[in-house]
């Protein structure tokens, strides 16, 4: 003999799920949230952090600190829990100088060698999966792609780091970044190493953050 149904509990089950949902849903939406950076620079910033959805430049002549600028932000994303990620068009980039900078190894991914015709397909397929990408930019990157790519941060809730290697960013950007160089320290105690270095930092911003902004970072 067939047993008798089940009594259907859609509507209760239903009920059950929205309620746990939204136990556990955030009082502010990921994309809404913003991303602390500690010490000297995010004195720098306004209000001291990274806004989700926001893209920014870094620049700097060679030498001047600002690769090492660029993985400061990734630090700041990375040891909140949060993904990032770096194209690195040279395989220059060192995961040893990443860790000195304060980058959770474990939660950075590094893609190498991006041929430039593929360059702005992958930064926008980064920009979905990961909360904060260093871009180094090749030589020539449209005007159109800039501003496709600043669209796709600003829609996905991520932060699109431009760095300026080999060109400047022909798009909007709601802060700017200069390294300038700075002072090394060490040699002065007689050891013959040189074992840290303060880097002369210069911020521009747009809007609220038009103040320019310019302070040594270790």
């Amino acid at each position: 003999m067939a047993s008798a149904p089940l009594p259907r509990r859609d509507h209760e089950a239903r009920a059950r799920l929205e309620a746990v949902g939204q136990a556990a849903r955030p009082i502010t939406l990921a994309r809404d949230r913003a991303i602390s950076v500690p010490g000297a620079l995010g004195e720098l910033l306004p209000a001291g952090v990274l806004q989700r959805g926001a893209t920014l430049t870094v620049a700097g002549t060679t030498g001047a600190g600002g690769t090492s600028l660029a993985l400061a932000l990734a630090a700041a994303a990375t040891t909140t829990g949060e993904w990032a990620a770096a194209i690195d068009l040279h395989g220059t980039l060192s995961g040893e100088a990443a860790a000195q900078t304060g980058v959770a190894l474990d939660r950075f991914a590094v893609i190498r060698r991006v041929p430039v015709g593929r360059w702005a397909t992958v930064v926008a397929a980064l920009l979905e999966s990961v909360t904060l990408v260093l871009a180094e930019m090749p030589r020539h990157v449209s005007a159109a792609d800039a501003r496709r790519l600043v669209s796709r941060a600003r829609e996905r809730g991520s932060v699109l780091v431009a760095i300026e290697t080999s060109a400047p960013w022909s798009a909007d950007a709601a802060l700017r970044l200069f390294a300038t160089g700075g002072t090394w320290h060490g040699l002065e105690s007689g050891g013959g190493l040189l074992t840290a270095r303060d880097r002369l930092v210069r911020v521009e911003g747009q809007g609220a953050a038009a103040r320019t902004r310019l302070a040594r970072v270790g």
